[in-house]
């Protein structure tokens, strides 16, 4: 995570253990990144401009990501769509969400948003 964003995750342990996934309380389960102004804006024109284009049989993302209150949620499920990380290095393929908060406060707001900043939207 921290070779595609260029920030280091701060590392997210489970809250409670759950031992259908041997899973226990205080393990790592995931990562997270907050990007703000030139991180986040070279981030977002990699994603729209290289990234969502290599992926396969791509026809848009969809518009059903939003919340209600303006912001946007797309899942990746793989990271090989990247150009910082190399086949070769990939031992294990993994997927992560991408949460896109704007300060618009509909959804309808937010999709103009997003779509006068180039994320191409699927057409229904």
């Amino acid at each position: 995570m921290a070779v595609i964003t260029g920030q280091q995750p701060t590392i997210n342990k489970a809250r409670k253990s759950v031992a259908g996934f041997k899973i226990r309380d205080g393990m790592p389960v995931g990562g997270s990144v907050t990007l703000r102004k030139e991180q986040m804006n070279n981030f977002l024109a990699k994603l729209i401009h290289i990234v969502l284009p290599r992926i396969r049989d791509f026809r848009g993302i969809s518009p059903d990501g939003f919340d209600g209150r303006g912001n946007y949620n797309l899942g990746l499920t793989e990271q090989l769509m990247f150009p910082e990380i190399s086949y070769d290095d990939v031992t294990q393929l993994h997927g992560f969400d991408i949460s896109i908060v704007t300060t618009a406060k509909t959804d309808e707001e937010a999709f103009a948003l997003l779509k006068g900043l180039g994320l191409p939207f699927k057409t229904t």
